[in-house]
């Protein structure tokens, strides 16, 4: 396949904060393994400095990661979008050129981290917390087959959101409260950050329930209530759309797989894994 572009190519991912984001590591690996000369970084950029930000970056700029709290605006930017950052109203993957080209990585990772677990086909789905991780887990969800997806959130004004998409996609959205029980799914996705304090009981345990916040020291919080067996480590995520970035930045195709794909991502699973669990970088 053709590569885009020659010599050094330098690439970044931008947020704030930015200082332990895992991306340099994965797309380091990846470059590595696809004999690609990349230099990719780490730049702390605020929210509303993104338009400034992409507008002095020369022709050796290749593409950017896009984290917290930058994803919306990256998706204005974007002259062209694809279908999931289109629905979900957010970018994380930006590719520099004569037209700025966005797409959104999120809920690729969170579909291929539910099917490696074995949640592949699912009829039902809860979401905990409403965050801007959230409507990536909702389009997650119904990609995967969902028709109903309970969410569960402390402030019932964020869910008007994902009952819109809800709508879009044909799938039912039942808000709830946090303290609420959820009810039996067959998967769920928690998007609470780190220093959330309330965790939501199960009616029935779900088959398999992604944890995003991967930055707890002593594990996830569901692991008493789940046991390790139905708990997905969100550096699974985080993996599954660095893959899926990394073919942009690549190939300039998302559903382009990279030369032996397989063993890059098992470079990257490595390198992530060797450096230890940096921070969540989702949002």
């Amino acid at each position: 396949m053709q590569r885009l572009g020659g010599g050094t190519r330098r690439l970044a991912v931008v947020g704030a904060p930015i200082e332990h984001s895992l991306s340099p590591v994965l797309q380091a690996a990846a470059a590595r393994e696809l004999g690609l000369d990349w230099r990719y970084e780490r730049r702390l950029v605020a929210a509303g400095e993104l338009a400034d930000f992409v507008d002095v970056l020369d022709a050796a700029w290749l593409g950017l990661s896009v984290t917290a709290p930058l994803k919306h605006e990256a998706r204005r930017l974007a002259a062209t979008v694809d279908a999931r950052a289109e629905l979900t109203g957010a970018v994380n993957t930006l590719l520099l050129g004569p037209q700025l080209r966005g797409w959104n990585t999120d809920v690729g990772g969170i579909v291929r981290a539910l099917t490696d677990a074995g949640a592949g086909s699912i009829a039902s789905g809860a979401i905990v917390g409403a965050g801007g991780t959230a409507r990536a887990a909702l389009l997650a969800l119904a990609e995967l087959g969902a028709s109903t997806v309970a969410v569960a959130l402390r402030t019932p004004a964020k869910g008007a959101g994902l009952e819109a998409l809800g709508e879009r996609l044909g799938v039912r959205v039942a808000l709830q409260p946090l303290g609420q029980p959820l009810p039996a799914v067959d998967a769920a996705v928690s998007t609470l950050p780190a220093g959330a304090d309330l965790v939501p009981d199960f009616t029935h345990p779900p088959d398999v329930l992604l944890d995003a916040d991967y930055a707890r020291p002593e594990g996830s919080r569901y692991l008493p209530a789940l046991g390790a067996e139905r708990v997905i480590d969100g550096r699974e995520m985080l993996l599954g759309q660095a893959v899926l970035q990394a073919r942009v930045f690549a190939n300039a195709d998302v559903d382009a797989a990279l030369d032996d794909e397989q063993h890059v991502a098992a470079a990257m699973r490595a390198a992530m894994v060797g450096s230890g669990t940096a921070g969540l970088e989702e949002s």
